[in-house]
């Protein structure tokens, strides 16, 4: 029996249950009946009577079909597998000990050509080889030979980066630089103070740089030379500038929050409608900027306070009139505010130092520099370079000797410091302030949420 003659067979089965139907309409509708009162069970019997009406499926014919398949040649499969290529892609951060044969080993790459293109290019050996922390990421085949190296690494704080490229092309590498923009991204943080503030920093795996900004935005109100303690806390929100998606570098700290022994303290970054320049402030509108520095140079580890202490040359108890801050020589000295130069050069036991009058009789000194960067007479901004750390006059190793003095008499800086004067925001941009700080509070919500020693 072929298709078209079951086919018929079928029709003709339906038509007679059709007629059926039509000629016993009211055991049909026994049989609905008996679906609504028995439920279940008459479900059963009323399918049992519809299928009924059908032709019984084992009755049905089968046919089987039976169709020949040709595989496609088994070498054509494997030149297609053969012809079929694939990418490795790696990164890594450069060393200052990198060769050309260490870095593309560590970098899973096996190419002598490739490496010696790098030892014998000007471009490479100028801009990675020996060259620490440049993000690089190679791309390399199936055999571990490389394809493309690019290293990325911004050397200038100009919202740009720069990308070397090493390619291979059909004549053999070639090596170029690029400039592209970088790209900022938020994010957040939290840490507790265990030891100190680097430590904590460390813990959330924050660069040193963000930890700078954080004691210098709070340094008017935080000593964090000897005020932190254990169990103090942060939560900060902070940008992060990528480039081809790969962090390079952070940015500047938008708004954080330090808790010092139970009182707590918070700051947001925020520039006045047509301001040349930023500041931060408190969420409240409150100017964190002061007329001084806390402290001439970057935070740094205090060696000696505002004092008694023993003079280690002059071997006698003597009172320390000022804030030694222990750094290596050459470390960069600022002045912590605006003022005159009124004397650059060396004297007696201070060796290099420079004297800068500010207004109503406050003087600040800069002793044991290696160098002078200021002359006599020069007016100078907070922040300004005046020098560099050294060991000169009376010291026993390179350290910068400070002192503050108001009309002769000799204050602690520190608290100078903290009472200067601060400046508000301005009424007409306060409502775009509020609208931005109202912003920074839920972020820093969110950052201290975040387990402590972590960052995201």
């Amino acid at each position: 029996m072929n298709f078209e003659q079951a086919f018929v067979q079928t029709q003709a089965a339906l038509t007679a249950s059709r007629q059926w139907v039509a000629q016993h309409p009211k055991r049909v509708s026994a049989a609905v009946a008996a679906l609504l009162l028995a439920g279940a069970g008459g479900a059963f019997a009323v399918a049992s009577a519809v299928v009924s009406l059908g032709p019984d499926a084992a009755l049905l014919p089968v046919r089987e079909v039976t169709e020949s398949v040709t595989p496609l040649p088994l070498a054509a499969q494997l030149e297609a597998l053969d012809t079929h290529r694939f990418d490795l892609f790696r990164s890594d951060i450069s060393r200052a000990n990198d060769t050309a044969d260490t870095l593309l080993k560590r970098l899973g790459v096996q190419d002598t050509a490739a490496a010696a293109f790098m030892r014998a290019d000007k471009l490479v050996a100028q801009n990675l080889l020996g060259r620490a922390g440049r993000n690089i990421t190679v791309q390399a085949d199936q055999d571990n030979e490389l394809v493309k190296l690019t290293a990325r690494w911004s050397p200038d704080d100009n919202g740009q980066f720069k990308r070397l490229v090493i390619e291979k092309e059909a004549k053999g590498f070639s090596a170029r630089i690029e400039t592209a923009p970088l790209v900022a991204s938020t994010r957040l943080a939290s840490g507790v103070i265990r030891t100190s503030l680097f430590a904590a920093t460390d813990d959330a795996r924050l660069p040193d740089s963000i930890g700078v900004q954080m004691a210098e935005i709070f340094s008017g109100d935080i000593d964090f030379h000897r005020a932190l303690r254990k169990g103090d806390r942060f939560s900060l929100v902070y940008e992060a500038l990528e480039g081809d998606g790969e962090p390079l570098r952070v940015g500047r700290v938008i708004s954080a929050e330090f808790v010092n022994g139970g009182k707590t303290y918070q700051a947001m970054w925020f520039k006045e409608p047509g301001a040349t320049k930023g500041g931060y402030y408190t969420l409240d509108g409150q100017s964190l900027r002061r007329a001084f520095l806390a402290s001439p140079m970057e935070f740094s580890r205090v060696t000696s306070g505002f004092k008694m202490r023993f003079h280690p040359i002059l071997q006698t108890w003597r009172a320390h009139l000022g804030v030694d801050y222990a750094a290596p020589t050459g470390t960069p000295v600022r002045t912590v505010g605006d003022g005159v130069v009124e004397f650059a050069g060396s004297q007696n036991g201070f060796g290099n130092v420079v004297f800068v009058k500010h207004n109503n009789g406050q003087v600040t000194v800069y002793a044991h520099l290696s160098r002078i960067a200021v002359r006599q007479g020069q007016r100078v901004s907070q922040g300004d370079n005046l020098g560099a750390v050294g060991s000169t006059g009376w010291a026993t190793g390179p350290h910068l000797h400070f002192e503050f003095r108001q009309n002769g008499r000799h204050q602690d800086p520190l608290t100078m410091a903290r009472q200067s004067e601060a400046v508000p925001v301005t009424a007409s941009a306060k409502p775009a302030f509020n609208q931005l700080a109202q912003a920074n509070r839920q972020q820093l919500v969110a950052a201290a949420t975040l387990r402590p020693g972590m960052a995201e």
